[in-house]
């Protein structure tokens, strides 16, 4: 592809005397097993969210699935979810034993609509676990309002938000627990899995660094039942290099939004995203939608510019979950929006010439 939609090769190349630098270090100080390397990150991403805590992790999803073990939601209990989300989301809930509830979105936002949680509560519920989906922080003083109204906890999926803010504060303190993922693709990512639960919440940051290592907090001491999931000191070294530069890129990914929303306005069908007044998004995608969205992915494809779909499968629909008997139809903002997003090309590192071949294979399209 003449534009690919992302190189990850480009942030390597970009800081690759630090990140060797990093390598050597971690190879060098023969601990491979959490360590001062990861207590390090941890100490720099709590103070860059703003937050007391952050524990490393394996991934996101292990994030997201400690936070809810920590707070001993389990078999029997429900937690409300976003409809329109990666099947991750899901997938934390469902393997603490508790049932997701899911919610349709705001259709401007995409994400989690607070006017809809009310109807999905239940003396079950325990929790509301809302998504910053492409970067977009939640509607998240009308969440935490509803929560402390029915004696609720607020879980964030932050998976695809490092850096983004909502009315001026950085994601990752804004509910009781958050949880990110480093996948290699996020605009804090990582050069393999990783993960890390931010929280303010002094309890639960102890019980989730018991839960990621087997329930126990000294060696051959197990307190818990627990889990093995923890951070990786190398993975952690890469990310202490990469958070130095995220500001700076997050701001280049905040560039490129305006260009494209700035050049794409007014195009017949073609729906940009909606960003509200107080949501200051990371733009970790840049989501489009058209009714012939197919067609217009293999046009781009055809001059060579790569997209994808995020995400094509709601997980209603998904095999995972057809044992809960939901059908097509039941969630219909959510399958719309399925059928119709179309992510363009979106990273800091993509060239002006670039995203102006975008726009103009775009403006192309009949």
């Amino acid at each position: 592809m003449t534009v690919p939609f992302l190189e990850l090769k480009d942030s390597y190349r970009e800081l690759q005397e630090n990140l060797d630098a990093a390598y050597r270090r971690v190879m060098e100080s023969g601990r491979y097993i959490l360590g001062e390397e990861v207590q390090a990150f941890e100490e720099e991403f709590a103070n860059y969210c703003g937050v007391e805590h952050c524990i490393g992790v394996g991934n996101g999803l292990e994030a997201l699935h400690l936070i809810l073990r920590g707070y001993d939601i389990g078999l029997g209990d429900e937690v409300v979810v976003p409809a329109n989300t990666y099947v991750a989301t899901w997938l934390a809930v469902s393997y603490a034993g508790a049932t997701p509830v899911p919610v349709e979105p705001d259709p401007r936002t995409y994400n989690i609509d607070p006017t809809r949680i009310p109807q999905a509560l239940t003396r079950k519920t325990k929790a509301i676990l809302s998504v910053y989906l492409y970067g977009q922080p939640t509607d998240v003083d009308s969440i935490r309002a509803l929560a402390r109204q029915h004696g609720l906890r607020v879980i964030e999926d932050l998976a695809q938000a490092h850096g983004a803010k909502y009315k001026d504060k950085t994601a990752g303190g804004l509910g009781d627990a958050a949880g990110f993922s480093f996948y290699p693709t996020k605009n804090l990512g990582a050069f393999g899995d990783a993960g890390a639960v931010t929280t303010n919440d002094d309890e639960l940051a102890q019980r989730v660094r018991m839960l990621r290592n087997y329930g126990s907090r000294v060696k051959n001491e197990n307190e818990i039942k627990g889990f093995n999931s923890r951070l990786d000191p190398l993975q952690a070294a890469f990310l202490r290099v990469k958070l130095k530069r995220l500001d700076v890129w997050n701001e280049r990914r905040r560039t490129l939004a305006k260009e494209y929303i700035r050049e794409l306005a007014n195009i017949p069908d073609l729906i940009l995203p909606h960003v509200l007044e107080w949501s200051d998004s990371n733009w970790h995608l840049f989501v489009v939608r058209h009714p012939r969205r197919d067609m217009l992915q293999r046009h781009l494809r055809d001059t060579q510019i790569e997209t994808m779909i995020h995400y094509p499968v709601p997980p209603h629909l998904s095999e995972a979950y057809a044992g809960q008997g939901w059908k097509l139809g039941d969630f219909p903002i959510t399958e719309r929006i399925a059928n119709t997003a179309l992510s363009l090309p979106m990273n800091p590192h993509l060239a002006a010439k670039s995203v102006q071949e975008v726009i103009d294979a775009i403006h192309s399209f009949t």
